[in-house]
């Protein structure tokens, strides 16, 4: 037995000569002071109404 399944592996050795493809991205949002908190995502009660309403709909 080698050792325990959590044990971390190490990584591998890169091939010689291949870069890695880096892109970076920043998902920041300026948000002025005086802006009005945004809404609340709905509850599991009310998404599951909303997709019943669709799926009510769909069905004739």
């Amino acid at each position: 037995m080698t050792g325990p399944s959590s044990n971390p592996r190490g990584e591998r050795a890169g091939t010689p000569g291949v870069r890695w493809q880096v892109i970076s991205t920043t998902d920041e949002q300026l948000v002025n002071d005086d802006a009005p908190d945004p809404a609340p995502p709905p509850n599991r009660a009310a998404r599951r109404a909303a997709a019943r309403v669709l799926k009510k709909g769909n069905r004739r």
